[in-house]
């Protein structure tokens, strides 16, 4: 997969770019990433790349022509082109996973006030973080890229790992995980974690998820095509 990040600050991305997860997938040749820099393309001898919103007001408006030209000048074949705004669709865990099958994409970062209205036709989509502002894209360009490079094949070193998490293929919140020590300050490993009956396990782990997402995210639970077993679990007092 290609990755393009096009911003005014892709400096911020290279360490990201080769740590942990995301920096094993480049190494391993799963993902490539390639920065484009706005300013390059800028008007003038400064290079300038927003100016003053017509109609006046607060702020400054990155202007069409250098951002265009940046995203125009990305090589080969188009790839998806996504502007990352506030006024975008919220990104999901379904997005990342539709994001994670392309043979490439473009993360468009912004600055400023925002961007000229007429950058929009020459993008493919608009993704926000969620409902607040950042002072630019590149940190939600990182949040996207971990999302998006760890479903790839490969990247984790086990793949279970992204189907059993929150927000994953039932679209749960994860059950609590439990590691060594079997104690911790006086805060046992629940009983049922150390018998070895995985019925047992399974069981518990889909009340305590259930449970999870019902109470923290209902918006979540009222969504999910929950079986009969699943309501029935739901409503017992214990797993």
């Amino acid at each position: 997969m290609d990755v393009w990040i096009v911003a005014l600050f892709p400096e911020i991305l290279d360490t990201f770019c080769r740590a942990s997860i995301v920096g094993r997938a480049a190494q391993q040749g799963l993902v490539r990433f390639h920065t484009v820099q706005i300013r390059d393309h800028g008007i003038g001898r400064h290079r300038a790349v927003d100016d003053a919103p017509y109609g006046g007001g607060s702020g400054m408006v990155m202007m069409a022509p250098p951002l265009v030209e940046a995203i125009e000048s990305i090589p080969g074949p188009p790839p998806r082109r996504i502007l990352l705004s506030p006024v975008g669709r919220p990104f999901t865990q379904a997005i990342a996973q539709e994001l994670s099958a392309l043979p490439s994409l473009a993360l468009v970062c912004g600055r400023y006030e925002g961007f000229d209205e007429r950058v929009r036709p020459y993008v493919d989509d608009e993704l926000s973080l969620g409902d607040f502002v950042l002072t630019g894209g590149e940190p939600a360009a990182l949040a996207i890229l971990d999302a998006v490079v760890r479903l790839l094949p490969g990247a984790l070193g086990n793949a279970e790992s992204a189907t059993t998490e929150s927000h994953g293929a039932d679209g749960l919140l994860e059950y609590p995980q439990y590691t060594r020590p079997a104690e911790f300050r006086g805060a046992p490993v629940p009983e049922v974690l150390r018998n070895g009956d995985h019925a047992r396990v399974a069981r518990w782990r889909r009340w305590h998820s259930l449970r999870r997402t019902r109470d923290r995210r209902p918006d979540l639970i009222e969504r999910l095509p929950l079986t009969d077993v699943d309501r029935k679990l739901l409503a017992a007092e214990e797993p």
